[in-house]
C-alpha cells in the first residue's frame, strides 16, 4: 500500500500515522499465517500427512498471540490518541477484522484435529471432493478480503460477499449428500461425520472472511452493513435454507 496516498496518513503527528500504519502491517501478517494455517491443513487432509495437521493444530498460540499484542495496540491508540472519523473506523475495523481471522484459526484448528482422526481411521475417498471443492472457494475468499482490506477495495470487498453466498449453497448441498450416505451405509458414520465437520469449519471460515469483507466497506465507505441486505450484491438472489 503507498501509504502517502492513503487517507489514514494525513495527520499532524508523524508518530500517530506510525501506529495506525503499524496496525494495518500486524493485521495483514495476522492474516499471512492464519491464511497458511488453512492452507496446510487443507493439503494435510488431502495428503494424509499426519504430521503437518499436528502442526497446525499445535500452532494455534501464535495466531492468538497476534490477536493480543493487537487488540493491545488498539486501547492504547483510542486511549492515548481519541481518534475520531476515518481513523476511528480504522482502529475499529482492525479490532473486529482480529477477531475473525482469530476464528478463523480456531477453524483450522478444528479442521486439523478430525483430519488426524481422519488419517489415524484410514483415509477413504467420501467427502473429499466436497472438501476440495470448497476449501477451494473458502480460501480464495480469505486471499480475496485480505488483499481487499491492504488495498481498500470496496469492489473487491463486494465479490468475496457474492462468494459467501454460493459457499453456504454448496455448503447444503454437500451435507444433504454425506446424510444419505450415512444412512445407505452405517458403517461410514464415523468417518463421515469427521468430513462433516470438516465442511462446516470451512463454512465457518467463508462465514469470517464475509465478515472481513464488510469491514472493508466499513472501513472505507462508513456504512456498517452488518446484518443488512446491503452486504449482498445479489438482492435477486434466493436465500440459503
Amino acid at each position: 500500500m503507498d501509504i502517502a496516498n492513503d487517507p489514514h496518513s494525513q495527520h499532524i503527528s508523524r508518530q500517530f500515522n506510525q501506529e495506525l500504519e503499524s496496525l494495518k502491517t500486524q493485521l495483514l501478517a495476522m492474516g499471512g499465517l492464519v491464511e497458511r494455517q488453512i492452507n496446510e491443513v487443507i493439503a494435510a487432509l488431502l495428503e494424509g500427512d499426519f504430521e503437518a495437521a499436528e502442526r497446525v493444530r499445535d500452532n494455534d498460540r501464535e495466531v492468538n498471540g497476534f490477536q493480543l499484542d493487537i487488540d493491545d495496540e488498539c486501547a492504547h491508540i483510542l486511549a492515548r490518541r481519541q481518534p475520531t472519523a476515518s481513523d476511528l473506523r480504522l482502529v475499529l475495523a482492525v479490532t473486529r477484522a482480529t477477531s475473525d481471522l482469530e476464528r478463523m484459526g480456531d477453524e483450522a484448528n478444528k479442521i486439523a484435529r478430525h483430519a488426524l482422526s481422519l488419517i489415524e481411521e484410514g483415509l477413504t475417498s467420501r467427502g473429499f471432493t466436497e472438501i476440495r471443492h470448497i476449501s477451494t472457494r473458502v480460501r480464495d475468499m480469505v486471499r480475496q478480503a485480505l488483499t481487499a482490506f491492504a488495498r481498500m477495495d470496496v469492489p473487491l470487498a463486494r465479490e468475496v460477499l457474492g462468494e459467501d453466498e454460493i459457499v453456504d449453497q454448496d455448503y447444503q448441498t454437500a451435507m444433504r449428500s454425506l446424510v444419505t450416505f450415512m444412512m445407505e451405509d452405517p458403517r461410514s458414520i464415523s468417518s463421515v461425520l469427521n468430513v462433516m465437520w470438516i465442511l462446516r469449519s470451512l463454512e465457518r471460515i467463508g462465514d469470517h472472511a464475509d465478515n472481513l469483507a464488510e469491514s472493508v466497506v466499513y472501513l472505507v465507505e462508513g456504512d456498517d452493513i452488518r446484518h443488512s441486505s446491503n452486504s449482498s450484491p445479489s438482492p435477486g438472489s434466493t436465500p440459503t435454507p
